[in-house]
């Protein structure tokens, strides 16, 4: 069994309209706070699994800290982040111990801290890692189409394919004997969903499939979303087995709620 560890890091605003889509905002904020300006804060919450096998494994890795300066221009307001080398030394592993990088999918704010900058160049952040990225989300980023073009930075991942860290998925991909690896569409194309086998149950890394516990009811879709009715076939898809077999769903960006639990059409916040 896999032990997993989650890790914040950093916040960032995103407009409320754009997190839940129709949904009307006198709806929405009673179940997400926002500002006066209509903004939510989001978390960016990530993954480290240590495997039965020994494995050391990261699930996204943020936003990362070379495009900082570009994204200041946006009204994102990135803040409080970790550096997740730092936050991995505080726990006694080395960023050269990362065995395996999953990437849910390659919008900036899941992936940006796969790569950094060292003596000037973009390197691999986790030299020795394997990268596990659905071959139809690689295609999206590197061909991407007009409602997703400003979410993907050729900078985060051009220097994991040239170093040969690229590992791409067609299909559902059992990673080794605790981590199992989805495909759900929706969101973005081929996005990544891992399972996690732990002694406390199974994890469910939702990535932006349920990105905050608001997201729960199946009805309430981003706007982000380039299929919603995609997406809201594959919510479902995700809560009945969730339902069915007690799993912890794992909120990437909620600020508040961590994971939660669900018992058919309901709830529990964790």
């Amino acid at each position: 069994m896999a032990t997993v560890e989650l890790i914040n890091t950093g916040y960032f605003y995103a407009d409320g309209g754009a997190m839940f889509g129709v949904i009307p905002l006198a709806s929405w904020r009673r179940r997400y706070p926002c500002d006066e300006q209509k903004r939510c804060v989001l978390a960016k919450r990530i993954g480290l699994v240590i495997t039965g096998s020994g494995r050391i494994v990261l699930i996204d890795t943020g936003v990362g800290d070379k495009q900082l300066k570009k994204l200041k221009s946006t009204t994102y307001g990135f803040y409080d982040l970790t550096d997740i080398s730092e936050a991995l030394k505080a726990r006694g592993i080395k960023h050269e111990q990362v065995t395996d990088v999953v990437l849910t999918h390659l919008h900036f704010d899941h992936c940006g801290g796969t790569t950094c900058i060292k003596d000037n160049h973009i390197v691999p952040a986790f030299p020795h890692a394997t990268c596990w990225v659905s071959r139809s989300q690689w295609s999206s980023a590197s061909h991407p189409n007009p409602l997703e073009s400003d979410s993907f930075f050729p900078d985060n991942m051009e220097a994991i394919e040239k170093a040969g860290k690229l590992q791409l998925i067609d299909s559902d991909t059992d990673l080794c004997e605790d981590i199992q690896l989805r495909i759900y569409e929706g969101h973005t194309a081929g996005q990544i969903v891992p399972y996690i086998q732990s002694d406390k149950g199974v994890y469910v890394f939702a990535g932006d499939v349920i990105p905050t516990a608001a997201h729960l009811s199946p009805l309430w879709i981003s706007a982000y979303d380039i299929l919603p009715l995609t997406s809201y076939h594959e919510k479902l898809r995700l809560l009945n087995e969730a339902a069915a077999h007690n799993q912890i769903i794992v909120h990437y960006h909620d600020a508040y709620t961590p994971c939660s639990t669900v018992r058919g059409t309901q709830y529990t916040i964790l």
